[in-house]
């Protein structure tokens, strides 16, 4: 059944198992994670038998086309990250080595199906997940409280919410469509039921437009077309309306936290956060981004790079080390691990709120079935080419769901990959 799913000519992405046995030597580990560094550093202070060269790469497609081209050329690094839409892209492709032996049994032990299933292709381990991303609601409670506004349970009142912060300050909103960054998107239609992608025996079925998703589209684009939330691209702009006080509740994942946290310093003790709202009032969730870490195909010492994942993803001391500084606030992909994590983050910030409670209700919650698709940078930049079209009003975010579907089919099939009828 996997051959199907895989690319024609894949170049020999189906030898499952092939990590070598060794397990002591260099490993050259590339990431653009946070805190990736001092876990480098952690592991070869712990582990005299291998010493991890970490080199730190930009993050984005930049990313993703620099390790495509290493693969290509032969040059690769043992352990690279890879975030969870991109990783079918890259097992399909032929450019990852199978982790089924020396790290599929570690998936299966410690991480939910909801995460596991991500790093999982046509039967076999392509990756070991990292942390989870769980959606969670982030509001200004002095504002909030100011204005007698209720915390929204339901996408209803939140829409009401929307209102009423526009009307007590018409400069200010409770919600933003990021223009840039198809994730949030995606995110909100899984967690409304959506699966944008599947497979069924040995081809991939793609539903960007289904019901769920038409939910979602109608939902979000009337909001922005009525100027209830703030249409913006991430980074900069987004964190500049919260500096200016122009931004007081937003829907984003669990590393959210740290950020804001570093971000937007003077707001500290104003924030709290709250489950993300849901369709009809009962606990659901989905992911917001979130990694793994892979063996690239060619990887040298590859048996090195395993003892190496398996070491920053499931050990209280590896975690431990990504989340040192206070300035992730990632959510452990392994749940045994929550209690590592949320010792380490201080709750200043947040009023003393135990965030890592609301975010393990979240993650709990995730629904199940989401699979990423094998062209998600294809499915991705004709999104990213739509969302401010729809900010400006000019098309409607269904349309720009449609065109995304479309692209996607069309890429599929040039890659020499089976559709479902």
């Amino acid at each position: 059944m996997a051959l199907g799913l895989l690319s024609t000519g894949c170049g020999g992405a189906d030898n499952g198992g092939s990590a070598a046995e060794k397990k002591t030597g260099e490993v050259t580990f590339w990431s653009f994670v946070k805190g990736s560094d001092k876990v480098a550093d952690a592991f070869n202070r712990t582990h005299p038998g291998v010493k991890v060269n970490f080199e730190s790469v930009p993050s984005g497609q930049e990313y993703y086309s620099k390790l495509t081209n290493a693969v290509k050329a032969g040059t690769v690094p043992d352990v690279a990250v890879v975030e969870y839409p991109q990783l079918p892209e890259f097992a399909t492709q032929g450019e990852l080595e199978s982790l089924d032996k020396p790290l599929g049994s570690l998936v299966k032990a410690h991480f939910p199906a909801s995460v596991s299933r991500l790093v999982e292709l046509g039967g076999r381990t392509w990756g070991v997940p990292r942390d989870a991303a769980p959606l969670m609601l982030y509001y200004r409670k002095d504002f909030f409280k100011a204005h007698k506004i209720g915390v929204p349970k339901t996408w209803n009142e939140y829409r009401d919410m929307t209102v009423r912060v526009k009307k007590a300050d018409p400069k200010t909103r409770g919600g933003v469509m990021f223009t840039d960054n198809p994730g949030l998107l995606s995110a909100l239609s899984w967690q409304a039921g959506s699966r944008w992608f599947g497979t069924q025996q040995d081809a991939w079925k793609v539903s960007l437009d289904d019901a769920p998703s038409r939910k979602v589209a109608d939902y979000w684009g009337g909001l922005a077309r009525q100027g209830l939330v703030r249409s913006l691209s991430t980074l900069d702009p987004f964190w500049t309306s919260v500096q200016q006080n122009h931004t007081v509740a937003y829907v984003c994942a669990s590393w959210c936290a740290g950020s804001q946290q570093a971000t937007v310093p003077d707001q500290a003790g104003k924030w709290s956060v709250a489950p993300v709202p849901t369709w009809d009032g009962k606990p659901a969730s989905a992911m917001y981004g979130g990694s793994s870490f892979v063996i690239p195909k060619g990887a040298k010492n590859s048996g090195a790079a395993a003892e190496f994942i398996k070491w920053i993803t499931t050990d209280p001391a590896g975690m431990k080390a990504w989340v040192s500084d206070g300035t992730s606030s990632m959510f452990p992909a392994d749940p045994r691990l929550v209690s590592v994590a949320r010792t380490a983050f201080a709750t200043d910030y947040f009023g003393g709120q135990d965030i890592y409670a609301v975010g393990s209700k979240s993650y709990k919650a995730v629904v199940p079935g989401w699979t990423w698709g094998p062209v998600m940078g294809t499915t991705n930049t004709s999104l990213i080419d739509g969302l401010p079209k729809v900010a400006d009003g000019s098309v409607k975010l269904l349309d720009v769901l449609n065109s995304a579907q479309q692209a996607t089919v069309k890429d599929i099939r040039h890659r020499g990959m089976k559709l479902a009828p």
